[in-house]
């Protein structure tokens, strides 16, 4: 499995037809969770891909929304087709600790999802490991 098969390098809708037709009746579901910093996923994204799903004759292939979600959003979001929802820290009683795990180099070659900066991060509270 090459890093193309499971980020978003370009366009979250994009990459979900590249990978249907790539994966065609074994794809079962798409997941949308497009970073904050690009609006986070709204009905009118997931109005667009459920579209966009169903002209290519994906119809069976369900939607799911991550990130960030409250119960108003997933109503929202419900409404606009989406099929499940990975739920998180909205539901812990803990304050949560918000955070990504991003690829951003694979064997030395820079990437990133859409949204994202490639190349290591510096963060002084983290330490490299081999």
């Amino acid at each position: 499995m090459n890093a193309r098969s499971f980020i978003t390098l370009k366009d979250e809708i994009g990459e979900a037809l590249w990978v249907a037709e790539a994966l065609g009746t074994k794809l079962t579901g798409i997941r949308l969770d497009t970073p904050g910093e690009h609006g986070g996923v709204t009905p009118d994204l997931v109005r667009e891909a459920r579209a966009r799903l169903n002209q290519a004759a994906y119809e069976r292939v369900q939607v799911v929304v991550s990130g960030g979600l409250t119960p108003e959003k997933i109503a929202l979001l419900a409404e606009a087709g989406v099929d499940s929802f990975g739920v998180g820290s909205y539901i812990s009683r803990e304050p949560a600790i918000n955070m990504t795990m991003d690829l951003k180099e694979v064997e030395g070659r820079l990437l990133a999802k859409r949204g994202r900066i490639p190349g290591l991060t510096f963060n002084q509270r983290l330490q490299k490991i081999s």
